[in-house]
């Protein structure tokens, strides 16, 4: 396993960018691009999980990273909540559906591993070091 060095390399920002990338496509169809409060908000919230994964990386600190991976979770599952209008409003279909669940499902999992993982840890992060317990 190699050491991550930026966010870029975290599985789950990858996630996290095919879901925003597969909400992006479906948000430019017909009916869903004029619905344009839930357009916005489905945009939104798919691009905060990635941005924060990402922000809560480049904090350096464990436990802020943790945060950060919290409010990620938080996103996805405004995304899937919203995907769940934009179904019931059939700006999506079912198979467009399944998807977006499927990746969110493999994200929210990645963030909840990885929150595992560093809750565990004893590294501090990155702006600690060379500091004194």
């Amino acid at each position: 396993m190699s050491t991550v060095q930026q966010f870029e390399d975290l599985e789950i920002w990858k996630q996290a960018r095919e879901l925003s990338k597969i909400v992006y496509d479906y948000t430019v169809k017909e009916n869903f691009v004029k619905d344009f409060k839930l357009k916005d908000q489905i945009r939104g919230a798919s691009g905060s999980a990635m941005d924060n994964i990402a922000e809560g990386f480049e904090r350096g600190s464990r436990l802020e990273f943790i945060n950060f991976l919290a409010y990620a979770k938080g996103s996805c599952g405004e995304v899937k909540s919203q995907l769940y209008r934009a179904f019931d409003q059939s700006y999506i279909n079912e198979e467009e559906r399944l998807r977006a669940y499927n990746q969110y499902n493999k994200l929210s999992a990645g963030i909840s591993n990885l929150i595992s993982y560093l809750n565990q840890s004893p590294i501090k992060g990155t702006k600690f070091k060379g500091r004194l317990s």
